[in-house]
């Protein structure tokens, strides 16, 4: 019975740092992209596209918490797909490219 109550309790707060860790990703990314746009090293159309594939990003999050269950595969994929779009932030600030 103890062992069931640790293991449910160990789980509990896994999902819950788990959790911390992707909002405070998400509140990064979207202090990135604001930066960007503010000091004008992001143009309209680079901040269009970042902005979609944040949006996307968390739509697929959503869908696959709709079941109930985020496997391994859709946590891995949601995790590549973050990994990418923070390179891609820092490619796009970091290009010649500037509002004018």
């Amino acid at each position: 019975m103890k062992l069931t109550k640790i293991f449910a309790a160990l789980s509990l707060f896994s999902v819950m740092a788990i959790s911390a860790n992707a909002q405070t990703t998400n509140r990064s990314d979207r202090s990135k992209i604001k930066q960007g746009v503010k000091s004008g090293e992001l143009t309209r159309k680079e901040t269009c596209n970042i902005v979609k594939q944040q949006r996307n990003i968390k739509q697929d999050v959503r869908q696959a918490k709709a079941d109930g269950v985020v496997t391994k595969a859709e946590r891995r994929d949601i995790y590549v797909d973050k990994k990418k779009a923070d390179a891609n932030i820092y490619r796009k600030k970091h290009n010649n490219r500037d509002r004018s």
